[in-house]
């Protein structure tokens, strides 16, 4: 049993919490948030223990869950890793790129393992929906989310695109080659909304859209590929699977045929894969449980987490170019 802590009792860390104490390889320690009326409400309804310091919460762990605010997390993880504790950390990863490449090496030098919370990786419409993806010629993403004051803190591409940037990297195999970015500060300092293209050396496109001031949610993924046509709805949790055939079979009843220019017919089938619920939050802190004790690589590396990030700041450089351009 690994003894466990999180740094962050606040709407996620709260959720982390209440996770841990279902995973019964772990032992939950305690907690640490520098919010005392926060602090202490959490320590009385979870029964909780509430540590006076991050200090004091690392030295009483074998892995730390770094569930702060974006700006804290390389203070936290930097603590951490140097105590050559296990760190989980939320995503984004950190907050600049800088501070991604000082804990790369701080990791290094740790030898330990490390996590990072890309959670859509675990939603269990992407799980069904993974098999079926092939080489994405095209991907359209949109996540949408009605206005919630909590990740202003940070531009719409760090708080929430940064998700479907992870899928992205994670199915499309190839360095990118080209990126053009736009985004509009509506009610907070930095973008609230963005949109973005990006060009792969292999001929593969992506449009991502991002907005946090939509009258609806939205998280869902369209891929395009040879021969099939694969949706990921991540809010409804459901993955839709159209595919191509040459040859044609009048029994499938979910299926249609279609009679091209040239006269030659093929079928289009519909599947939509079985969905096995799970909490995803629970699920990657149990993964990573399993990397530890089994001196596994993580679901989400490190790497993985600096390379999200590293391309957020592409965009979020490609969006100040584009702003520049039109002020001119």
């Amino acid at each position: 049993m690994l003894k466990i802590g999180v740094l962050g009792a606040g709407h996620l860390g709260k959720i982390h919490l209440n996770c841990i104490k279902q995973i019964e390889q772990y032992d939950l320690v305690g907690f640490y948030d520098p919010a005392l009326e926060t602090a202490r409400q959490v320590e009385t309804e979870m029964n909780l223990k509430c540590f006076d310091s991050i200090e004091d919460l690392i030295d009483a762990v074998d892995v730390v869950d770094i569930v702060t605010p974006t700006i804290r997390h390389f203070e936290c993880a930097s603590k951490a890793l140097q105590k050559r504790k296990h760190v989980f950390i939320e995503k984004p990863i950190v907050a600049t790129p800088d501070e991604a490449n000082a804990l790369k090496k701080l990791a290094d030098k740790a030898g330990v393992k490390v996590q990072v919370g890309h959670v859509e990786r675990f939603n269990p419409a992407f799980i069904a929906a993974e098999p079926f993806i092939g080489e994405p010629l095209f991907i359209e993403a949109h996540r949408l989310a009605m206005f919630n004051p909590r990740g202003t803190d940070v531009p719409v591409v760090l708080d929430l695109m940064v998700h479907d940037l992870d899928i992205l990297l994670t199915i499309v195999k190839s360095p990118i080659s080209h990126i053009s970015a736009s985004g509009v500060s509506i009610v907070s300092p930095t973008p609230d909304i963005t949109n973005v293209r990006i060009e792969f050396e292999n001929g593969a496109v992506a449009n991502l859209t991002a907005s946090r001031l939509s009258l609806k949610n939205m998280r869902k993924t369209r891929i395009f590929q040879k021969g099939a046509y694969i949706t990921v709805d991540f809010l409804e949790k459901v993955a839709e699977i159209f595919r191509i055939n040459d040859e044609i079979d009048e029994t499938n009843p979910l299926s249609a045929t279609i009679t091209l220019g040239d006269g030659s017919e093929k079928q289009i089938t519909f599947e939509r894969p079985e969905i096995h619920p799970i909490n995803a939050i629970k699920t990657e802190l149990e993964s990573f449980y399993d990397a530890i004790v089994h001196n596994t690589m993580p679901a989400v590396t490190i790497d993985d987490g600096i390379n999200v990030l590293k391309l957020a700041y592409r965009i979020l450089d490609a969006v100040d170019a584009s702003t520049a351009k039109v002020k001119k």
